[in-house]
């Protein structure tokens, strides 16, 4: 039971990560109908942002400020730089875009800066430990829920109750409709890359107090976890986004927990079972947990 326990704490802390990220993914595809496989560089922006602040006497006690800030203004630059002039294009097109800011990213940090792993110092209390009922749990872990808890109530309070987060609403839902009843589309879209950015940005606070390093293609990883983890929830379906990533992330602890070690390799075997799984779950419910339904553009 006390195993059980702290994985299942450790699979809601890995999981709430891939919530706000799949949040974004989410998001983004219910305005532009787009799956942004160049979300994921908004989190090598805030690890390359904290290691040249780090070099320069950064603290943790405001680096989460640069992070978000620097999520969201990447965010909103990709969409006026790239995606605002393909905006009406195919969506082969419009994904092809996204693909190409992914390679770009990755081969402007090997350029400018390095092809080489990053590392700057992390928070001393990431690793900190605290028991419960005689069961220890890291106060990161309880961190990242919280954290993941009070931006999903945000984001909930934002979409329902600004007029913003209706606009976005009414977008996602039939987006030639939003716009004949007064909707501006480029504010609303730059508005949704740069809320976006701002759940890609926490997202980022979160994995680099674990991991303090920036990597070229650090996103890469994420992004497809998150990715699953939107279709698992239905794609364009916000609430279906958090419970496919915290679904993924127990998924995964849970294997990693219960599965026999398979010589060197039982990480990469138990991430094979999980796949495996939601494989399984897609010929089950093709359309994930929440089917969406969007009028069709024209």
């Amino acid at each position: 039971m006390t195993k059980l326990l702290q994985t299942i704490v450790d699979g809601l802390g890995v999981g709430s990560t891939y919530a706000l990220l799949a949040l974004g993914i989410s998001l983004i595809f219910g305005v532009m109908h787009l799956v942004n496989f160049a979300h994921g560089e908004l989190i090598t922006v805030g690890a390359y942002v904290s290691y040249f602040f780090f070099l320069h006497g950064g603290s943790w006690w405001w680096m989460p400020v640069a992070i978000i800030g620097s999520a969201m203004l990447a965010s909103v630059a990709t969409e006026l730089v790239a995606f605002r002039w393909v905006r009406n294009a195919s969506p082969f097109t419009l994904l092809l875009t996204s693909f190409a800011l992914e390679r770009l990213s990755h081969a402007l940090w090997q350029i400018l800066v390095s092809p080489k792993q990053r590392a700057f110092p992390k928070p001393s209390w990431v690793f900190y430990q605290f028991k419960l009922g005689g069961i220890s749990f890291e106060w990161m872990d309880i961190v990242t829920i919280l954290v993941t808890a009070a931006t999903l109530l945000l984001t909930a309070l934002v979409f329902k109750r600004t007029m913003f987060g209706i606009s976005v609403r009414g977008a996602a839902e039939d987006f030639d409709a939003a716009r004949l009843m007064g909707v501006r589309a480029n504010r609303v879209i730059s508005g949704a890359f740069a809320f976006a950015g701002l759940l890609a940005g926490v997202a980022a606070c979160l994995i680099l107090m674990r991991s303090p390093s920036a990597d070229p293609s650090m996103g890469s990883d994420w992004l497809m976890k998150a990715v699953i983890a939107a279709v698992v929830g239905g794609l364009g379906s916000f609430s279906g986004a958090v419970i496919g990533g915290l679904v993924l992330g127990l998924l995964e602890t849970l294997t990693r927990a219960y599965l026999p070690e398979v010589a060197t390799g039982w990480d990469k075997f138990s991430t094979a079972v999980t796949f495996v799984v939601i494989a399984a779950f897609f010929v089950a419910r093709p359309d994930g947990i929440f089917k969406v339904s969007h009028a069709e553009r024209v």
